[in-house]
């Protein structure tokens, strides 16, 4: 080793195949991207590299490229340079770091910048489990998932200045691929609003479109709002539909949250008198999808936490099963004041549930289990002793448990009359209101009306122009307009809008 080269390595100078770089007494510079580090494909984006008042040129590298990706001189008051790059491509994703030259040499190279462009590919789906609400310091799991087999998902929370978190796909028996980030615990002094992305192995800065964002709401224990439809719970397809969130605490804000769903609705609070706020959500026209469950929050401006929840509301949306069922009162639809009365809903059709309705009824519809017994489907609804705010216009409907917030069309109206008082309440007919979750205990079993039709309990399948009954089902006369026709019934019988547009073979079979 000459002389000349061991007093350079002393003095901590090395020689490169490019150029002379010094571990000296300057600072390493600091390398940063404006607006940000993570680009979407063709937007602009400035590298800024500072460093010291001495500097007479900057250099930035990028990691792969045997050459300097750029040089530039230094802006005034000399400590930094501008890198710019007027629209982003895969071309300029990539680690890169910074150098400055002044009398004393090279500079150390700043720490690594990780640029990154997004929107190569198709946007995941980013949701939150069990729901986007949680209670403030509680946890929950973040889902981010593709159809696509692409190899890692990343997460960012927005004005997080940390570096995204990064996990490798598992690939779920569907099919999909996803990937689980847990989060928590979630408090209120901050907002919790995130994106996802995914990428390739061989291409990590260069990654998909973001998902939709998703922003989780953290629920305090002040006072809950109250939550009611200005329309009743049950509503046609094409009904419009106003739920309306209130309180007495004067809350600033409020959301609605639908249970399912990965989003909800936020509302500015408006004070119609003094003491009081609320906020309206109209909803339509409604279609099947809007039936669930909703839930309201409020909040006031200078916190994010928000309050405990509503009590739930259910939003029911008729007519979406083609199976009918019927309504009578047991003795009669006229009853003196103090009597008894049985509304009594009947379907040939097996329906899950039956749920009760009054007209004008601010309370929710009452749901009792189905009970099979005289070939029919039934539920009996006991009211004693009758009183008349027991009198008004009834209806029932069917249900599925699989999806309690579709209901078949409506039986027809029947007019419940109390002898020497006029109606007009709408209290409830007996009992506590029920969620979809809940049923009505019946009382037993009974047989069918005196007057009623009575169908064998053995039929005898009869023939048709197709064959027979399908099997599993029962068969017998009906009469219809003095004429006796043959049906198949049975267990297995029930119509859905799905599957009359599926092309699925009706309920019943007529046998002529």
């Amino acid at each position: 080793m000459t002389p000349t080269l061991a007093a350079l390595l002393c003095l901590g100078l090395s020689l490169g195949p490019r150029t002379h770089v010094q571990a000296g007494p300057f600072p390493k510079p600091t390398l940063w991207a404006e607006p940000g580090s993570v680009i979407s494909w063709g937007s602009p984006v400035t590298i800024w590299c500072q460093g010291s008042l001495e500097a007479q040129e900057y250099r930035l590298d990028k990691e792969g490229s045997p050459e300097p990706w750029d040089r530039n001189n230094p802006l005034e008051p000399k400590n930094k340079a501008r890198f710019s790059i007027p629209s982003i491509t895969e071309h300029h994703a990539g680690r890169y770091r910074c150098h400055y030259y002044s009398s004393a040499g090279w500079s150390e190279p700043s720490d690594p910048l990780e640029l990154v462009m997004t929107g190569a590919y198709s946007k995941p789906t980013l949701s939150a489990l069990p729901s986007p609400v949680v209670a403030s310091g509680g946890n929950m799991t973040l889902q981010c998932g593709s159809q696509k087999g692409y190899h890692h998902f990343v997460l960012m929370k927005e004005g997080e200045h940390q570096l995204p978190r990064t996990l490798d796909s598992q690939q779920l028996h569907s099919g999909g691929f996803q990937a689980l980030f847990p989060v928590g615990p979630v408090n209120p002094s901050h907002r919790w609003r995130f994106t996802c992305y995914y990428y390739y192995m061989n291409t990590p800065r260069v990654w998909s479109h973001p998902s939709d964002p998703l922003e989780i709401l953290p629920s305090g224990v002040s006072r809950k709002p109250s939550l009611l439809t200005l329309q009743g719970p049950v509503l046609a397809p094409g009904q419009s539909l106003t739920l309306q969130c209130g309180s007495d605490v004067g809350y600033d804000r409020f959301v609605l949250y639908k249970e399912g769903e990965r989003d909800f609705l936020q509302r500015p609070g408006q004070q119609p008198q003094a003491g009081l706020s609320q906020a309206n959500f109209t909803l339509g026209p409604v279609s099947p999808s809007h039936g669930g469950q909703y839930r309201c929050y409020g909040a006031h401006n200078l916190s994010s936490e928000w309050s405990a929840p509503s009590d739930p509301l259910n939003i029911l949306m008729a007519g979406q099963i083609y199976d009918t069922v019927s309504l009578s009162a047991q003795p009669g639809p006229t009853v003196a004041s103090g009597e008894n009365v049985t509304l009594l809903c009947q379907s040939w059709w097996q329906f899950d549930t039956f749920l009760l309705t009054k007209e004008g009824a601010a309370h929710p519809p009452l749901r009792l289990r189905s009970m099979y017994g005289a070939h029919k489907y039934q539920a009996e609804f006991p009211m004693s002793p009758v009183t008349s705010a027991h009198a008004g216009t009834y209806r029932c409907y069917g249900s599925y448990s699989s999806n309690p917030h579709l209901l078949s069309f409506p039986s027809e109206p029947l007019e419940l009359m109390v002898s020497g008082h006029s109606g007009g309440s709408s209290l409830p007919p007996t009992g506590p209101p029920s969620t979809p979750g809940e049923s009505l205990r019946p009382r037993g079993e009974r047989r069918l009306p005196q007057g009623s039709l009575s169908l064998p309990k053995d039929p005898t399948p009869l023939p048709s122009r197709t064959g027979l009954c399908p099997r599993g089902s029962e068969a017998g006369l009906v009469k219809s307009g003095g004429r006796g026709r043959g049906r198949c019934w049975g267990p297995a019988r029930r119509r859905s809008r799905a599957d009359v547009g599926g092309k699925t073979a009706p309920a019943f079979t007529s046998l002529s």
